[in-house]
C-alpha cells in the first residue's frame, strides 16, 4: 500500500528505522510508533519507498 502524502511516507520511514534497530525503540512519536506496531516490516519498507514528488504534504480526513 503507497503513501498518500508526504507525511506518511515519512512517518513509514520513521517507522521502519525504529523496527530494524536503527534508531532506538523510545524515538518514534505519534503515527509512526503506532505503525511500527501494528504494520510488518514489508508493508513499512512499501510505504517508505513511495516517491514523494507530487503528494500533498498532508491528507485531510474524510
Amino acid at each position: 500500500m503507497p503513501a498518500k502524502s508526504k507525511a506518511q511516507q515519512m512517518a513509514a520511514g520513521a517507522a521502519l528505522a525504529a523496527k530494524r534497530g536503527e534508531k532506538k525503540k523510545s524515538e518514534p512519536k505519534g503515527a509512526s510508533r503506532s505503525m511500527e506496531d501494528s504494520m510488518t516490516e514489508k508493508e513499512l519498507e512499501e510505504m517508505a519507498s513511495t516517491k514523494r514528488k507530487g503528494k500533498k504534504e498532508h491528507v485531510s480526513k474524510k
